[in-house]
């Protein structure tokens, strides 16, 4: 039996899909630094490229046979389709056999992209303080709100009618988070999306896996 571990039961009410594969992208440059990378596409560092063919045995282990004929959706930014690639290489697939979708992009962080948190409070302390008051809701300058993700997202994801593999970002698992689970606004803003990990959503709710 395959390792999981519990995130959070699905929400009351919400609607259940077939079950998806969530991967987010591996590590970056700048998610090493701590920097808003948002909309930029830096790619993948040496440890990143590492994560991309680790998660593939973690996706086979949570999916098993029925993985060999899944749909992949991926965000269209560089980081995330690099991981589809290296993952499904090491799978043992075509590694471009999968869609790309615009509506998968990361949550953008408008002026504030290329700083670390702790430069834009140092550079914006107002506005700053006015997103650490509302994570969920908060717009940057020039970005976007986790409430404007989840409305962009959520039509992607309730179109899906087979389980399916989605490769994309932390922004997007939180607002796929929030939206399917009993984790709230404000701790979905916060939630850590760890990078070689599968996160699978089901009619259980969401787990890790390993």
């Amino acid at each position: 039996m395959i390792q999981r571990t519990p995130i959070a039961p699905l929400r009351p009410g919400a609607k259940h899909t077939p079950v998806i594969y969530y991967i987010r992208h591996g590590e970056t440059d700048w998610n090493r630094q701590g920097r808003l990378q948002g909309g930029h596409n830096i790619p993948l560092n040496d440890l990143g490229r590492w994560q991309a063919r680790e998660v593939a045995q973690h996706l086979r282990d949570a999916a098993g046979v029925a993985l060999d004929s899944m749909p992949w959706i991926v965000s269209p930014m560089d980081r995330a389709q690099e991981t589809a690639r290296i993952c499904r290489s090491a799978l043992g697939f075509d590694a471009n056999g999968f869609t790309t979708l615009p509506g998968l992009t990361e949550i953008t962080f408008g002026t504030w992209e290329g700083m670390t948190w702790k430069e834009v409070r140092k550079s914006d302390p107002g506005r700053a303080a006015q997103r650490t008051a509302d994570k969920w809701g908060y717009v940057p300058p020039d970005g976007e709100s986790y409430a404007m993700v989840h409305r962009r997202t959520k039509p992607v994801f309730d179109a899906l009618t087979v389980p399916t593999v989605v490769v994309a970002h932390g922004g997007i698992a939180r607002a796929l988070l929030w939206d399917r689970t009993e984790v709230n606004e404000a701790d979905a803003a916060v939630f850590d999306i760890w990078q070689g990990r599968v996160m699978v959503f089901d009619a259980e709710g969401a787990t890790w896996v390993p």
